[in-house]
């Protein structure tokens, strides 16, 4: 089942792959035609059907500029490798602090990393990096804002209910810390968040929680 968001400018598609439902997403700009897929995790095959049912978002020609890779956990690479391959044009782009472990999981070569507030214009739309430090070293997501319309692609960074998975005190200290100060203090409630698995939320909706998470440390 493919999902779909429309802003003025842009489409994303999302599917979910693997048996830990990952999310995928497609962002394809309606004017120009270009594309980038967010976490080859699964299933090639699946992907680029995702790919190919965006040229219908659009009357130019699509063309697959990146591949950008929210963090380095194998759940989320597993396809990297063979969709990279397919589309050899798209540069691989991920968190500075995760390429290298990307890198040796998988053997791409990341031709790209980003840091916190990095952009980048892929001729249609705009994508800026906001590191979020603490599921893993790396961890970005990635910030559209389109149209009035802002939109969160979290990665494993923030779902419903809470945080990523973090694994001691001290990442999970760091990862809220960068929720709090570099997500949800600039950014509107209305803000749609769209994770690495599962179903979306909104900033405004998970807002109240905050003080509740830091409480019981997860």
């Amino acid at each position: 089942m493919t999902n779909t968001i429309e802003t003025e400018h842009v489409v994303i598609r999302s599917i979910a792959v693997s048996e830990m439902a990952n999310n995928v997403y497609l962002v394809t700009a309606k004017e120009s035609g270009a594309q980038v897929l967010i976490d080859a995790a699964d299933d090639a095959e699946a992907i680029k059907g995702l790919i190919a049912s965006g040229a219908g978002d659009t009357s130019a020609e699509p063309v697959l500029q990146a591949i950008i890779t929210t963090h380095q956990h194998w759940d989320h690479i597993r396809a990297l490798p063979a969709t990279s391959a397919a589309f050899p044009d798209a540069m691989a782009i991920a968190g500075s602090d995760d390429a290298d472990a990307i890198t040796a999981a998988e053997g791409v070569e990341i031709a790209r990393t980003v840091d916190h507030l990095d952009v980048g214009d892929f001729g249609g739309f705009v994508l800026q990096a906001i590191g979020l430090r603490g599921h893993t070293p790396g961890s970005i997501a990635l910030l559209l804002r389109d149209g009035g319309q802002t939109i969160l692609f979290s990665g494993d960074s923030l779902f419903p209910g809470g945080p990523g998975k973090t694994w001691s005190s001290e990442d999970f200290t760091s990862l809220m810390d960068d929720l709090e100060d570099r997500v949800f203090d600039q950014l509107p409630d209305e803000t749609q968040v769209l994770p690495g698995h599962g179903e979306g939320t909104t900033l405004g909706e998970e807002r109240p929680k905050l003080a509740q998470w830091r409480e019981r440390g997860w």
